[in-house]
């Protein structure tokens, strides 16, 4: 079982409705077909519960904001779902992102709510819902009962989609060899593929492969170009 922090009392957050531009371009491989697959016509007329897990970087909570922009969902994160009033969102969709964060209270209410006529209610965070400890049984057998869809580590196809729009952003244009290269040598995450292309950007020169195995080799102190722990 996996530990949830207990919310701090009268936690007051901004609610983050709006969804992140560039949720365009998501790169569907057998690392994410599952989730994607299972999400893409979800939900029907019965509406009720998902969950989307899998590793940080994976581009999970990616997929879970295009759900959201194609079904009209509303967008909320963790904690802050206790903010929201339930009148505002009974009968409509709910994404609720790093959803183990969530209060008891608030994630039995949500799932409850996900049971009506126009609902429903997608959750995304690393474990498995079956593996959060909570302390309501009514929300333990809930939890339990939510069909959980796995997203992988991105593969070498998501992994350089995410580097070219990294490299894009900056308009930079790589060398044709420089991201087959850091594919073989970066950790398989978003956080790591920023990373680099970041520090790549910084040196302020044409980014050819010998300019990537001076960074790669260089060695990363923060872990994020190899996932130390």
């Amino acid at each position: 079982m996996i530990a949830r922090p207990a919310p701090p009392d009268q936690m007051r957050l901004p609610l983050q409705s709006d969804l992140p531009d560039g949720v365009a371009g998501f790169v569907v491989s057998d690392s994410n077909r599952a989730a994607w697959e299972a999400v893409r016509d979800w939900p029907n007329l019965i509406g009720g519960v998902m969950a989307i897990c899998g590793p940080g970087g994976s581009g999970k909570s990616r997929l879970g904001q295009l759900w959201a922009e194609r079904v009209g969902a509303t967008a909320v994160h963790g904690a802050e779902a206790a903010l929201v009033d339930p009148l505002e969102i009974e009968g409509r969709p709910v994404l609720l992102d790093d959803a183990m964060q969530a209060d008891d209270e608030t994630l039995f209410h949500l799932i409850n709510l996900a049971q009506a006529p126009g609902g429903a209610l997608l959750l995304v965070d690393r474990p498995a819902p079956s593996a959060w400890e909570v302390r309501l049984p009514d929300l333990r057998s809930r939890l339990d009962a939510v069909i959980s869809v796995p997203v992988e580590a991105p593969d070498d196809a998501v992994l350089a989609a995410m580097l070219e729009a990294r490299f894009a952003e900056r308009g930079i244009r790589p060398a044709k060899d420089v991201i087959p290269y850091l594919l073989r040598r970066i950790d398989r995450s978003a956080a790591a593929a920023a990373a680099v292309v970041e520090r790549l950007d910084a040196l302020h020169r044409p980014v050819t492969r010998a300019l990537a195995r001076e960074v790669v080799e260089g060695g990363d102190p923060t872990g994020e170009l190899f996932g130390e722990a």
